[in-house]
């Protein structure tokens, strides 16, 4: 999963393709509890690029969003966003799954 540099990149892969922006902190333990099944879903995934937010270093970007619960995903397409799943709740492997794939539909 790549990781955000800059807003200016945030605009660009919004407005350029499909992917799943995914926002969490170091510090965030249901955060972690994602990341042994992070790159599995990645893989089983392949339409869209992953790119993980530090929530931390982007918290502008957060408020602008209206990201205030991590771990969070947002999904966006050619600058539409597709899809949302943003709480403060842990999320199981198979939440993550049924989120993104109901953004096919």
């Amino acid at each position: 999963m790549q990781e955000l540099k800059s807003i200016e990149q945030f605009e660009e892969l919004k407005n350029n393709g499909k992917h799943i922006f995914l926002f969490s902190a170091e510090w965030c333990g249901d955060c972690r509890f994602l990341e042994p099944f992070l790159p599995q879903i990645e893989a089983e995934h392949p339409d869209y690029t992953f790119v993980h937010i530090d929530r931390d270093e982007y918290i502008d970007l957060c408020q602008q969003l209206d990201v205030f619960g991590i771990p969070s995903f947002i999904a966006y397409e050619d600058g539409k966003e597709l899809g949302r799943f943003v709480s403060r709740d842990r999320k199981t492997k198979e939440e993550v799954d049924q989120f993104i794939d109901s953004l096919q539909k």
